[in-house]
């Protein structure tokens, strides 16, 4: 299990942000290593301003997946960004913003929230996978 987990963010709501926080932290509780890739509008939701905000949730939600995801907060589930801290404080993960994805959104790494370690580029982010399993979400 020393190959690291490497997912690939690319959507910005809340649903499938805090999937990718829980693979992660159940990856770092094992002790597995995870690299995450920021793009587009995942990228966009790490902005220092933006983390805490309400990102909404996949069309494919609906009203009712609204009321559950609400109820899971109101019952005091760790938001995404929370989740990726704990998992962070576990050791082992890394988050990079993608350095096109910066550039095409006008983004300058001082925007982000100190969760993103750093930018590379995809060709960075693939040699760091090695032969992990590599998902998008």
């Amino acid at each position: 299990m020393d190959e690291p987990i490497n997912l690939i963010l690319f959507s910005g709501t809340d649903d499938k942000l805090q999937a990718a926080a829980v693979l992660t932290a159940g990856a770092a509780a094992l002790g597995r290593p995870v690299n995450l890739f920021l793009q587009y509008w995942a990228l966009d939701a790490f902005r220092s301003e933006r983390i805490g905000r309400d990102h909404g949730l996949a069309p494919e939600s609906g009203p009712e997946g609204r009321a559950h995801v609400d109820a899971l907060r109101t019952a005091g589930q760790a938001g995404w960004a929370e989740t990726l801290r704990q998992a962070k404080d576990l050791g082992g993960v890394d988050i990079q913003a993608c350095s096109l994805s910066m550039d095409l959104l006008g983004i300058e790494q001082a925007d982000l929230d100190p969760l993103v370690d750093g930018v590379e580029g995809v060709t960075a982010f693939y040699l760091n996978a090695g032969a992990g399993q590599v998902v998008f979400i």
